[in-house]
């Protein structure tokens, strides 16, 4: 029996369908099927009902699926150990991080670099829920996250092999206000200030979908509805480049907007947008730390140290 052949069947238990197991694991379906017949050979039993429409475990397969989870579950903790040991010896800090931390990254890192300068650091870019399955699973030492500790971007089950959401702290950082992001040409850019989100209402927004940024999307949805209104659908989201310059395409008289953090914009170079903060109050999301509840890997305490320092301060000094 083979650990590989063991998570193929993990993630078809999970996906009860070859084809998007496949793709979550990134092969092509033929391998999946061929390597679990290999491990329904080894076994001497079928773990799956493939007579069906839809693929479903077999009993034999019922009582497999927990053993094969708990087994994948001891190798992560086998090589959570080494890789903790490793970066211990490496003096490396593995930090999944999320999109828009703009100057807050650079600050967090010239702190940490001031109280612990032979501490390396591996910037990692995840989407969320990846990012807490891999500080859970031991890959990633931390992570930023953004949301309420118990929004659905920190799923209540994250399944990181078997570790769940209860092994993982989320230490509240810092608040991330949003700006909204208009045409440089239209006349709601034309008044130096503040935007009240009513001025927005007939204007089409480029938002991602809810699934991709579900505490993002909640918040902006619902500050437009408290402000009275719906917000008009735009165009379909693609990436913040793109958004961006199909915005500052718009002419004087059209128009379409969206959010960016204001750490990022301040970080953006784009003339023909204009990057206004909002009157309305609660505009903004709270960043944390994700680390995990018990034995937290070294250098943890330090990078939230660092996550502490004020933007103005230097270096900071080590406690001796």
């Amino acid at each position: 029996m083979e650990l590989r052949q063991v998570r193929y069947f993990v993630m078809v238990a999970q996906e009860l369908h070859f084809g998007r197991a496949a793709d979550r694991l990134h092969i092509v379906q033929s391998a999946v099927s061929q390597q679990i017949q290999r491990l329904e050979r080894e076994l001497k039993a079928d773990l799956f009902d493939r007579s069906a429409r839809q693929v479903r475990l077999t009993p034999v397969g019922e009582r497999f699926l927990p053993e094969a989870r708990a087994l994948l579950a001891a190798e992560e903790r086998a090589r959570a150990v080494v890789r903790d040991l490793a970066a211990t010896r490496a003096g490396v800090l593995r930090v999944g991080t999320t999109t828009g931390l703009g100057d807050h990254l650079d600050r967090v890192l010239e702190a940490l670099a001031g109280l612990a300068p032979e501490i390396g650091v591996e910037l990692v870019a995840a989407p969320a829920r990846e990012r807490l399955e891999r500080v859970a699973a031991g890959e990633l030492d931390a992570a930023f996250v953004r949301g309420d500790a118990d929004d659905g971007v920190h799923p209540r089950t994250v399944t990181a092999r078997g570790a769940g959401r209860d092994a993982l702290s989320f230490v509240p950082l810092w608040q991330d206000p949003l700006v909204a992001v208009v045409p440089a040409r239209h006349p709601l850019a034309s008044a130096p200030g503040t935007i009240a989100l009513a001025d927005l209402a007939d204007v089409p927004l480029v938002l991602t979908e809810r699934r991709n940024n579900r505490p993002l999307v909640d918040l902006v949805v619902a500050a437009c509805h408290n402000a009275g209104f719906a917000p008009a659908p735009g165009p379909r989201p693609g990436t913040l480049d793109n958004n961006l310059a199909a915005i500052g395409a718009c002419g004087p008289t059209e128009a379409l907007w969206t959010v960016v953090y204001a750490a990022h914009a301040r970080r953006l170079n784009t003339p023909r947008v204009a990057f206004l903060p909002f009157r309305n109050p609660g505009m903004e999301l709270t960043t944390h730390l994700a680390v995990r509840r018990t034995d937290p890997p070294s250098g943890v305490d330090l990078l939230l140290r660092a996550c502490a320092a004020p933007a103005e301060s230097g270096a900071l000094q080590r406690d001796g």
